[in-house]
């Protein structure tokens, strides 16, 4: 996994939430705390997470075969739609049901300084692993707000970890707040009502997650600033006068397929447009380093053609943005 998958990231939150899954559970064993209880489990599927995106990472490494020959980096999207899954079920499901019979079945709490004390050290646990995402993300995130940054970046595992380390501290405050009023109120019912919360917020961070990772298994394209620079870098030499539609598609996180049919000068050799070609080539993979794999295919440019418009059959995915013709 490259730098920017945010392997740090990981392994930091995999530590933080394996140690805090532990005292939770203990801290469960002497209190009888549904929200502990629930809070464990929260731990213990999100350490499974950082598990799978550090396997996920890890395959997509593969060489490329003559069976997947454009290799395995989607392997990390299908693992971080994994996560997704597994903080629905695991950790969501699991914490509506226990909060539901916590409710149900209220029982005061014993040993109340065993929660307390759990939650307060996994707080300061989880607000270091945050901080460790945070300062990943903000490598890659330039001037993009938090929002446009979960949206829209390519590597699927900081946006999770951000996520799981967002959802891992309200939660904590939610557990606190549920033990908290029910030592004060002596009702066992606030514990259930903090569990129902953390479930509450757990399904909908996930449904978050597996709502964008579907987006990246779909295939999403360059972005608005790397589009432009190939387009930018095709036109730079003399024979490609423009590009008359283009499409590009993530491959994996930092690798780019570019496919474009491109005009040439109609005056031109075969041997001086295949030069072109390669110069274009050469020019998007330094402009855009992650442009892999480029298919670009020659025609002639037609102001007839142009004035028609571009034919969604002929373009796939719909019609070109940048109808010029052929």
């Amino acid at each position: 996994m490259s730098a920017s998958g945010g392997t740090k990231a990981i392994v930091a939150a995999l530590a933080a939430n394996l140690a805090i899954a532990v005292s939770k559970f203990v801290a469960f064993l002497f209190s009888g705390s549904s929200s502990m209880l629930a809070e464990s489990v929260h731990s213990l599927a999100d350490s499974g997470n950082q598990a799978l995106l550090l396997v996920g990472g890890k395959r997509a490494q593969r060489a490329a075969t003559p069976q997947h020959p454009f290799g395995y980096g989607r392997e990390r999207y299908i693992y971080a739609f994994l996560v997704s899954i597994v903080l629905f079920s695991v950790g969501g499901m699991f914490a509506l049901y226990e909060g539901y019979e916590k409710i149900k079945h209220p029982h005061e709490l014993e040993h109340w300084y065993w929660p307390v004390g759990v939650l307060v050290f996994a707080i300061i646990a989880e607000t270091f692993s945050f901080r460790t995402a945070i300062k990943e993300s903000n490598v890659l995130r330039g001037r993009r707000s938090w929002k446009e940054f979960v949206r829209h970046a390519k590597a699927p595992e900081l946006p999770v970890v951000l996520l799981e380390d967002l959802g891992a501290l309200v939660g904590l405050i939610l557990a606190l707040g549920g033990v908290g009023v029910a030592l004060l109120t002596g009702d066992g019912v606030w514990d259930g009502i903090g569990t129902l919360c953390i479930g509450v917020l757990l399904i909908l961070i996930a449904l978050v997650l597996a709502a964008e990772t579907k987006s990246l298994l779909l295939g999403e394209s360059a972005g608005a600033d790397e589009v432009q620079k190939i387009q930018t870098a095709i036109v730079a030499g003399e024979t490609v006068t423009g590009v008359i539609h283009m499409r590009t598609l993530h491959i994996g996180p930092e690798e780019l397929l570019v496919a474009a049919k491109i005009a040439v000068r109609h005056e031109g050799t075969a041997t001086e447009i295949a030069t072109a070609i390669d110069a274009a080539e050469a020019r998007i993979r330094e402009a855009v380093p992650i442009a892999r794999v480029i298919y670009l295919e020659p025609d002639i440019y037609s102001e007839s053609e142009a004035a028609r418009g571009a034919d969604p059959e002929a373009t796939p995915g719909g019609p070109s943005t940048h109808p010029t013709g052929h």
